[in-house]
């Protein structure tokens, strides 16, 4: 992959922010003309440096937690990550390091559904434990 120069940056930034950005407005914002910055944008594609454009939705009154897992020392981790990531309610799954070896985001309606979702997530095999965090706001 060759290296991303500070234009190629710009897009990604305001990407990030809007994916949604018609490529004139950022045209405008980073210097270049529409042609130049599509022409970046599947260039960034082709590289893998974009994956996907996805869209973030806001539903009301959405709970969210954040459950930290230490996984067995004998559990596969990634079959851990697997296993969690089918629980109903789970929205993304990291495989991290440090003291814990698995991250998963919950996202549910109601603290009821949050609580199901933690006690599922309790009984796959091969977590130890888990630590979850309640999210109080998001930014």
């Amino acid at each position: 992959m060759s290296e991303l120069d500070d234009i190629d940056s710009a897009i990604l930034d305001i990407l990030v922010k809007d994916a949604r950005t018609p490529y004139t407005a950022i045209a405008r914002k980073v210097g270049l003309s529409e042609a130049g910055v599509r022409k970046r944008i599947d260039r960034l594609v082709k590289m893998g440096v974009i994956r996907r454009f996805t869209i973030e939705v806001g539903r009301p009154a959405v709970v969210k937690a954040i459950t930290l897992i230490t996984a067995e020392t004998s559990a596969d981790t990634s079959e851990v990550s697997r296993a969690v990531r089918s629980v109903n309610g789970v929205e993304k799954v990291y495989e991290v390091t440090g003291v814990y070896d698995v991250v998963a985001v919950i996202s549910s309606s109601n603290i009821s559904e949050v609580n199901r979702c933690i006690d599922e997530l309790r009984r796959v095999k091969g977590v130890r434990s888990t630590n979850t965090m309640m999210v109080l706001r998001e930014w």
